[in-house]
């Protein structure tokens, strides 16, 4: 009621000199629907180190517990590393028996997600903070990630030769899959699922979210 009051008082003292609101860019909503996590990739569309860069560059602008800032990133391009990464990493666990990615769909380009400290709570929510907004800026660029928790950290420590430990590793690239949101209830089943090429992702619907 405030809301749609001081909106109304603001009509009849300004009436027609209202200033316009021009959209600018992405809305997050429409953001947030393309940051979907993909599992197959254009190979055609090559990631550079620039890009990759640009999709850190977030990093320096989002909250930080304590303003500790301890989270470090390495870059990897398909020339740098992603052969490595590959081998690493393990993908679409709720679907093993399709052994994601599917040949000739692989990421290579990545993000590997590092502390200087040891990880706790306060860099876990880091973590996922920064991940989100990598994610969003990708999507922003046209581009799409995962989020990889399921990898082999002491073989991907040792032969990348990261000075840090590594807690996440985001893909990232063009996607080449087709995903489609499922709304359900928050007792339905919640894994996500193939059919017809489409992937489908399962989401609990607003009313269910909330508790009161």
């Amino acid at each position: 009621m405030a809301d749609n009051y001081l909106e109304k008082r603001y009509e009849e003292t300004l009436g027609s000199n209202r200033p316009k609101v021009k959209k600018i860019g992405h809305p997050v909503d429409d953001l947030l629907l393309k940051a979907r996590s993909v599992r197959g990739y254009n190979k055609n569309y090559v990631v550079s180190r620039e890009e990759l860069e640009r999709i850190v560059g977030v990093c320096t602008r989002i909250p930080s517990g304590r303003n500790q800032q301890v989270l470090r990133y390495f870059l990897v391009t398909r020339d740098h590393g992603a052969d490595v990464v590959l081998q690493n990493v393990r993908m679409g666990a709720a679907l093993p028996e399709l052994h994601l990615p599917l040949p000739g769909t692989e990421p290579e380009a990545f993000i590997v997600c590092c502390s200087k400290e040891k990880e706790n709570k306060i860099i876990d929510i880091d973590l996922g903070i920064a991940l989100q907004s990598m994610s969003i800026k990708a999507a922003e660029m046209g581009l799409n990630t995962l989020m990889i928790a399921a990898f082999n950290h002491d073989k991907l420590r040792e032969e990348l030769g990261l000075p840090l430990e590594p807690l996440m590793v985001l893909a990232v690239g063009k996607g080449a899959e087709k995903i489609e949101l499922v709304p359900i209830a928050e007792d339905e089943p919640h894994a996500y699922y193939r059919r017809n090429g489409i992937h489908y992702v399962p989401k609990v619907t607003l009313k269910d979210l909330l508790i009161n």
